[in-house]
């Protein structure tokens, strides 16, 4: 729109002008209408742009209103003494009027330079004040003092001559304070500084040729006073302007730019400059003067380096506080915590507990990463309510917080962890979802040890003690864990030289029907063949594979080593060979993304039929949905069949057989053993029956150990059946002694 270019024409036409009042007759009629036309224009186009670009600080503007104004009133009554009444007073009417501009030019300078700031900036101030103290006492020296003490001029006339280098320096102040400072500048804002620029040049000139020169300056210095002016208007008319004033600086900061820094160093260094100047030592004022300035200089300085290293101390404690905060959540973070470790050791008793959320990786991968760091984020406003003041509680990263406790009993402690377990008990509303988290909670105290790691490593055996134990588990540090901790470790250790030397052994349980024994499948089992320790159970070694994620390849043997094996059987024995193999599928496989290509690549190239297989899994490897639910119905649409292990253990168990795909329950031995005995187990066992038949899943009953109890469950409706009954896991079994003659 034409009005945002206003102020580039303005400019233009400003410039051509005062070129050609330079070239018209000094002091001419016409040299002094074009002087006075571009003032009063310059007066009425800054109200002008007010009204054109409505500024966010329309005061301001009035301020440079007000002191143009009255600077153009000023020339308007010294053409009258001059043209009218054919005198040169001084001082006459117009130096009131010229003095009287600068207050108010000083007042818009002043709220420009401020910006919209709140109290008072001490290191904003005292940049300038060293810029504008050490240029002041050159304005002393050479045009203050000179003037005032001139001895053939009356008091007024000194007092005036004075006030106007004093004004030009209280205007060089102001601007020093704004090209100091810190922060954007609008364009608008470098036009207004130009312009007072422009006005300081032309009085200083004025005043030292009057001083020093025979010339008054002639056209030149109008031509300055005549481009200050232009400058005020054009910056009024720039779009810009609206907001000029409101982000012209912010509070400075310990940051020195090398410009800035070269000028404060000069203008400190301009007062002992001055005494090496030739005459200027022999008078007694300008000694005086110099001498207060300096002491003045030296303190701003001093004050200007404890404001520096105040703001260092500021920003390295900020520091500090950021290195010890986690970014996410702002809790502490494991620094801090070891810090805080140390420090509890020096100072008495102390505990720190450690919790793991359990399945948080499943809300990752159903829910994304954002929905997990608001999770974690609620997690940790619920464990500070929880965990009381006095308490540091820390993120250690990941999914895993940690809460040290001072001063405090273990039972107090316990207590208290209880009441952080409770408070992860309730939904948590993340991004439009209600969220259940549970989690393994492990507590250590530094009994025997002034080491803070020792602790944290008490406090994760612990952890991980109740994270084996089903998660959402609480354990205390002791010896037989820290047993149990070094087993774990030497057995992660050797499985990989266990998968690389050969060492696993498969055997295989038969799966029979009742109340014959007839072979229908087998499980497919692992056993560590130890060249020191002999057959090493699943139950041992398996938890640490699962920790240390040699499952995944361990599992992928078993996989290939089963259907390898069940084709074999196939070809060997034909019918009598069993129709299903079953595999135990980890909690960690069913959460690769690409487990069901790894199961559809090991069929194709073993060549097993895709419905001779049954993937085994537990409820709570699928209790936290997510991935693991999405494999296994990958798995089914594949065609595999899928075997729900120790039902009735876990999780909401009939709750799962709505969200997984199910075709087989394998009942748990616990409701098993005492079958023949009237009471709960009995019941629940007959009630698990009929929820299979009225879902149309194949039931199969685990750990049958008697004939009786094999009798019974046939008598409650259980056709398949599993356990030492029928037969011990072995490498070979013995197919033709079941004389398999049926399939399901």
């Amino acid at each position: 729109m034409w009005h945002k270019r206003l102020w580039w024409w303005w400019l233009v036409v400003g410039g051509l002008a005062t070129a050609g009042h330079s070239l018209l007759p000094y002091e001419g009629l016409a040299a002094n209408v074009i002087y006075n036309i571009i003032g009063l224009l310059s007066c009425l186009l800054i109200p002008l742009a007010v009204r054109l670009h409505r500024p966010a600080r329309p005061r301001m503007w009035y301020w440079f209103a007000a002191g143009q104004t009255t600077w153009v009133i000023g020339d308007l009554v010294w053409e009258y003494y001059k043209y009218i009444l054919d005198q040169e007073p001084y001082p006459s009417a117009a130096d009131f009027f010229y003095l009287c501009a600068y207050p108010m030019l000083v007042v818009g300078l002043v709220q420009l330079s401020r910006g919209r700031r709140r109290g008072v900036d001490l290191r904003g101030l005292v940049d300038p004040a060293i810029v504008a103290i050490g240029i002041g006492l050159v304005f002393w020296v050479f045009v203050m003092h000179p003037i005032a003490a001139g001895s053939t001029a009356s008091t007024l006339e000194r007092v005036i001559g004075v006030a106007y280098p004093a004004a030009d320096a209280l205007l060089l102040a102001i601007l020093a304070r704004f090209f100091t400072s810190s922060g954007a500048r609008s364009t608008s804002a470098w036009l207004l500084s130009v312009a007072a620029l422009l006005l300081l040049a032309a009085d200083v000139s004025y005043s030292l040729l009057s001083l020093y020169s025979e010339s008054d300056g002639g056209s030149l210095l109008e031509s300055g006073w005549l481009l200050s002016y232009i400058w005020w208007a054009a910056a009024a008319l720039h779009p810009s302007m609206r907001w000029t004033g409101t982000t012209a600086s912010r509070p400075s900061d310990a940051r020195v730019g090398r410009s800035r820094l070269v000028l404060l160093a000069v203008s400190s260094l301009l007062a002992p400059a001055l005494l090496f100047v030739p005459g200027i030592g022999d008078n007694a004022v300008d000694r005086l003067v110099i001498a207060a300035g300096a002491v003045i200089l030296f303190v701003l300085v001093v004050i200007r380096m404890a404001g520096f290293v105040s703001q260092v101390q500021h920003q390295a404690d900020l520091l500090e506080d950021l290195a010890m905060a986690d970014d996410l959540t702002g809790l502490a973070n494991r620094r801090r915590l070891e810090q805080g470790l140390t420090e509890g050791l020096a100072t008495g008793t102390m505990q720190v507990a450690l919790l793991d959320l359990d399945d948080f990786k499943e809300v990752n991968d159903a829910l994304g990463h954002a929905i997990g760091d608001r999770l974690l984020i609620a997690v940790a406003e619920r464990l500070l309510r929880a965990a009381g003041p006095d308490a540091l509680v820390a993120r250690m990263g990941g999914d895993e917080f940690a809460v040290l406790l001072t001063g405090r009993t273990a039972a107090a402690v316990d207590a208290t962890m209880a009441r952080l377990a409770g408070t992860l008990h309730e939904p948590v509303r993340a991004g439009g979802h209600d969220l259940l988290v549970s989690a393994s909670i492990g507590i250590a105290d530094a009994t025997g040890t002034d080491d803070a790691v020792e602790v944290l490593r008490r406090a994760d055996v612990a952890m991980y003690a109740a994270k084996r134990s089903g998660g959402g588990a609480c354990r205390r540090h002791t010896v037989e864990l820290d047993d149990n901790a070094d087993e774990q470790a030497r057995l992660g250790a050797e499985l990989r030289t266990a998968l690389d030397a050969g060492q696993f052994r498969m055997v295989y349980q038969p799966i029979v029907e009742l109340p014959h024994g007839r072979l229908r499948a087998v499980e497919a089992l692992v056993r560590w063949d130890h060249p020191e320790r002999g057959m090493i159970s699943p139950d041992r070694f398996i938890p640490a594979a699962e920790h240390n994620g040699l499952i995944i390849e361990l599992g992928e043997w078993i996989l290939r080593t089963a259907c390898a094996q069940a084709v074999e059987w196939l070809a060997d024995w034909g019918t009598q060979a069993p129709s299903k193999i079953s595999v135990n599928v980890s909690a960690r496989q069913l959460a690769q993304p690409g487990f069901a290509a790894v199961v559809a690549r090991t069929l194709a190239e073993t060549g097993l039929p895709v419905d001779r297989l049954t993937v085994e899994v537990t409820e709570t490897a699928v209790f936290g949905g997510g991935q693991a639910v999405q494999t296994l119905n990958e798995l089914h649409e594949l065609g595999v069949r899928i075997a729900l292990d120790d039902f009735g253990t876990g999780h909401s168990s009939l709750g799962l057989l709505q969200q997984v795909p199910v075709d087989v329950l394998k009942v748990d031995k616990s409701f098993v053993d005492n079958i023949t005995m009237a009471g709960r187990h009995a019941v629940i066992a007959t009630a698990l029956i009929r929820v299979s038949e009225g879902l149309g899943l194949s039931a199969v009953a685990e750990g049958v150990e008697t004939a009786e109890q094999a009798a019974e469950l046939y008598r409650l409706g259980y056709q398949l059946a599993q356990g030492y009954h029928f037969g011990k896991p072995v490498a070979e079994p013995d197919f033709a002694a079941h004389a398999l003659t049926a399939h399901p």
